[in-house]
């Protein structure tokens, strides 16, 4: 559904003496029909330059970009896809639904159509009554919800959303992600930047992390998230008074829980199976054993450190 090779963008900085500053540097990115896709990164990191490089709203300094199987720009895979830029501007004296029936003219939609779209677009985003003010009374949360029908209104396979949770409430943010999933059940492929790591966490199957233009990471988020084990939590049961005494005295942290059971955390150079044997000798049951894996905002930073001292080296 998007594929780059070596995308680089590069902007002219500067009043005198303009020099070039290297925006994104050759990205070489993919994402395969039907997924969730996230591309994460702090500002600056490059976020939206690559979706305005994909959309052709800006244009490569080298490289090449793919939507659809077709070059970025054709007018067919425009036709098939909805963007939502990161700080939407409508017309401030139109309705919520005057706006969507101008873009689905645009579309060339045929009226009692776009007027059942446009009404059944409102009701998914969550915009009631309000439907009839002008947009110039609607708060920024109300006008993401507007974009997001925008962007949804010509039906299509894949939806480029840049922030999409920009500006919602924590209520709003949670329909969103409930319409994003929703949108992905229906078969449809979705890219969307965002520094908002838990929303990604939820949605994505994939993710990309950007930092000052480089690709710093990329992976299933099972691949990222199991790159490194933080320790182990292990559940048991009938864990005794001296048991729990021997485990703290070697460092090892027991904590009650409720029904009986204790929680053994053990840190990253401690294998488990050990303690396991140590428990079950003791007379302890083992109810389960987990891994604590990194967090994805654990893996961002991580990336993005790693990225930044790599960068210094190379100046």
């Amino acid at each position: 559904m998007i594929r780059t090779e070596a995308l680089t963008k590069d902007f002219r900085a500067g009043f005198w003496r303009p020099r070039p500053r290297r925006a994104l540097d050759a990205l070489d990115l993919h994402v395969e029909q039907g997924e969730i896709f996230g591309l994460l990164g702090p500002n600056g990191a490059g976020k939206t330059t690559t979706l305005k490089l994909l959309l052709q709203l800006l244009f490569p300094t080298s490289g090449r970009a793919e939507l659809l199987g077709r070059p970025a720009g054709d007018t067919d895979a425009r036709r098939r896809l909805g963007y939502l830029p990161e700080h939407p501007y409508f017309y401030d004296y139109l309705t919520a639904e005057e706006l969507l029936e101008y873009f689905g003219r645009l579309f060339g939609i045929e009226p009692a159509a776009r007027r059942r779209r446009a009404a059944a677009l409102l009701d998914d985003v969550g915009i009631g009554a309000e439907r009839t003010l002008p947009l110039r009374k609607f708060s920024k949360g109300m006008l993401q919800r507007v974009g997001l029908a925008q962007a949804m209104l010509n039906d299509p396979e894949l939806l480029i959303l840049d922030e999409p949770m920009s500006g919602l409430d924590p209520i709003g943010r949670r329909d969103v992600r409930a319409l994003i999933t929703r949108l992905h059940g229906e078969g449809r492929t979705i890219l969307f930047s965002s520094h908002i790591l838990s929303d990604a966490e939820t949605l994505c199957s994939r993710v990309a992390i950007l930092a000052k233009g480089h690709l710093a990471a990329s992976g299933t988020m099972r691949d990222l998230l199991s790159e490194n084990v933080r320790g182990w939590e292990l559940v048991v049961r009938g864990l005794t008074e001296p048991a729990r005494a021997a485990l703290a005295a070697r460092g090892i942290d027991a904590g009650a829980l409720p029904g009986g059971t204790w929680l053994v955390t053990l840190g990253p150079s401690t294998r488990p199976e050990p303690a396991i044997a140590e428990l079950a000798a003791a007379g302890a049951e083992l109810v389960s054993a987990s891994p604590k894996l990194e967090t994805l905002e654990d893996v961002f930073v991580r990336h993005i450190a790693d990225d930044t001292r790599a960068e210094g080296a190379r100046a």
